[in-house]
Protein backbone atom coordinates (compact mmCIF):
# COMPACT_ATOMS: atom_id res chain seq x y z
CA UNK A 1 0.00 0.00 0.00
CA UNK A 2 2.88 2.37 0.53
CA UNK A 3 3.95 2.48 -2.88
CA UNK A 4 0.87 3.13 -3.98
CA UNK A 5 0.79 6.40 -2.25
CA UNK A 6 4.15 7.60 -4.31
CA UNK A 7 2.62 6.82 -7.19
CA UNK A 8 -0.56 8.83 -6.66
CA UNK A 9 1.23 11.98 -5.53
CA UNK A 10 3.76 11.61 -8.72
CA UNK A 11 0.67 11.51 -10.88
CA UNK A 12 -1.44 14.44 -9.16
CA UNK A 13 1.65 16.37 -9.20
CA UNK A 14 2.35 15.72 -13.26
CA UNK A 15 -1.46 16.76 -13.61
CA UNK A 16 -1.29 19.85 -11.65
CA UNK A 17 1.54 21.19 -13.81
CA UNK A 18 0.56 19.64 -17.57
CA UNK A 19 -2.41 22.40 -16.26
CA UNK A 20 -0.11 25.44 -15.25
CA UNK A 21 1.45 24.53 -18.24
CA UNK A 22 -1.60 25.55 -20.33
CA UNK A 23 -2.48 28.10 -18.65
CA UNK A 24 -1.99 31.40 -20.76
CA UNK A 25 -0.87 34.91 -20.13
CA UNK A 26 -2.65 37.70 -21.70
CA UNK A 27 -1.43 41.52 -21.81
CA UNK A 28 -3.78 44.53 -21.84
CA UNK A 29 -1.81 48.02 -22.06
CA UNK A 30 -3.20 50.71 -20.68
CA UNK A 31 -2.17 53.94 -22.77
CA UNK A 32 -4.33 57.16 -23.58
CA UNK A 33 -6.47 56.60 -21.04
CA UNK A 34 -7.86 53.43 -22.40
CA UNK A 35 -7.79 49.66 -22.28
CA UNK A 36 -5.77 48.43 -25.55
CA UNK A 37 -8.56 46.20 -26.23
CA UNK A 38 -12.00 47.07 -24.78
CA UNK A 39 -12.67 43.07 -25.21
CA UNK A 40 -11.06 39.91 -24.88
CA UNK A 41 -11.44 35.98 -24.21
CA UNK A 42 -9.83 33.64 -22.22
CA UNK A 43 -9.88 30.31 -20.90
CA UNK A 44 -10.23 29.36 -17.00
CA UNK A 45 -6.52 29.15 -15.50
CA UNK A 46 -5.45 32.20 -17.98
CA UNK A 47 -4.05 35.04 -15.83
CA UNK A 48 -4.39 39.02 -17.53
CA UNK A 49 -1.52 41.21 -17.05
CA UNK A 50 -2.28 44.52 -16.88
CA UNK A 51 0.65 46.75 -17.90
CA UNK A 52 0.46 50.74 -17.18
CA UNK A 53 1.80 52.07 -19.84
CA UNK A 54 0.89 55.71 -19.40
CA UNK A 55 2.76 58.20 -17.05
CA UNK A 56 -0.29 58.84 -14.12
CA UNK A 57 -1.25 55.77 -12.16
CA UNK A 58 -4.51 53.55 -12.79
CA UNK A 59 -6.72 51.29 -10.67
CA UNK A 60 -7.80 47.92 -12.21
CA UNK A 61 -11.04 46.54 -10.79
CA UNK A 62 -14.21 44.27 -11.21
CA UNK A 63 -16.95 43.98 -9.12
CA UNK A 64 -18.51 40.97 -11.26
CA UNK A 65 -19.87 38.07 -9.85
CA UNK A 66 -17.53 35.42 -12.32
CA UNK A 67 -14.49 38.02 -11.02
CA UNK A 68 -14.39 40.30 -8.30
CA UNK A 69 -10.77 42.16 -8.11
CA UNK A 70 -8.99 45.57 -7.24
CA UNK A 71 -5.45 45.83 -8.34
CA UNK A 72 -5.08 49.07 -6.36
CA UNK A 73 -3.24 51.81 -7.81
CA UNK A 74 -0.26 51.54 -10.08
CA UNK A 75 2.29 53.33 -12.01
CA UNK A 76 4.42 53.88 -14.69
CA UNK A 77 5.85 50.83 -16.26
CA UNK A 78 3.94 48.55 -13.64
CA UNK A 79 2.01 45.53 -14.21
CA UNK A 80 -0.74 43.94 -12.05
CA UNK A 81 -2.02 40.23 -12.84
CA UNK A 82 -4.99 38.20 -11.92
CA UNK A 83 -6.04 34.85 -12.82
CA UNK A 84 -9.65 34.29 -14.19
CA UNK A 85 -10.48 31.11 -11.98
CA UNK A 86 -14.31 30.22 -13.69
CA UNK A 87 -15.98 30.64 -16.74
CA UNK A 88 -18.62 33.99 -17.23
CA UNK A 89 -18.25 37.25 -18.10
CA UNK A 90 -15.63 40.02 -16.54
CA UNK A 91 -16.69 43.76 -16.81
CA UNK A 92 -13.22 45.66 -15.82
CA UNK A 93 -12.92 49.55 -15.35
CA UNK A 94 -10.20 52.02 -13.51
CA UNK A 95 -11.17 53.76 -10.58
CA UNK A 96 -9.28 56.62 -11.91
CA UNK A 97 -10.50 56.83 -15.03
CA UNK A 98 -14.41 56.07 -15.43
CA UNK A 99 -14.56 55.75 -18.94
CA UNK A 100 -11.82 52.85 -19.53
CA UNK A 101 -14.03 49.85 -19.76
CA UNK A 102 -13.23 46.24 -21.35
CA UNK A 103 -15.15 43.02 -20.85
CA UNK A 104 -13.28 40.04 -20.01
CA UNK A 105 -15.15 36.53 -21.55
CA UNK A 106 -13.89 33.82 -19.58
CA UNK A 107 -14.00 30.25 -21.26
CA UNK A 108 -13.80 26.93 -20.18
Amino acid sequence: MQNIRPTLASVLLLAAAAAYAQAGEHVVSQKGKAFSTQKMAVKVGDSVKFVNDDPFAHNVFSLSDTKSFDLGSYGQGLAKSVVMDKPGLVDVECAVHPDMKMVIEVRK
